[in-house]
């Protein structure tokens, strides 16, 4: 039997040419969390999709985007969530490229955790 565990799941909604300065929005938000010591995180690229702008970005051949849709989830205890969030927004305004975070609640079945450092 599994021990269950409550926790949240943050995911952010961006693009992969979202920039401040020369660094992505998605590597400083992977890094910050890290900093942060958050449980993970994980960016996935999608292949299409839209936003606030209504432009379709598509990796299909035909209509090449070099600003593919991104997601960033993020799981952890809702408190550890909660105090990153602040700092997620500050980062997202600094970008001042747009995006999309949201908030559900999740149920931790079971944490893999190996320590490799």
């Amino acid at each position: 039997m599994f021990k269950t565990n409550r926790a949240q799941l943050l995911r952010i909604f961006i693009g992969e040419n979202d920039k401040i300065g020369p660094i992505p929005v998605y590597e400083k938000i992977v890094v910050m969390a890290r900093e942060n010591k958050l449980a993970g995180a994980t960016v996935y690229k999608g292949v299409m999709g839209f936003g606030g702008t209504s432009v379709i970005r598509t990796s299909k051949v035909l209509r090449l985007s070099e600003d593919l849709p991104l997601v960033i989830e993020i799981v952890d205890k809702e408190e550890r969530i909660q105090n990153f969030l602040p700092l997620l927004e500050d980062l997202i305004e600094e970008a001042n490229s747009g995006g999309l975070i949201t908030l559900e609640q999740a149920t931790i079945v079971k944490y893999f955790a190996q320590n490799k450092e």
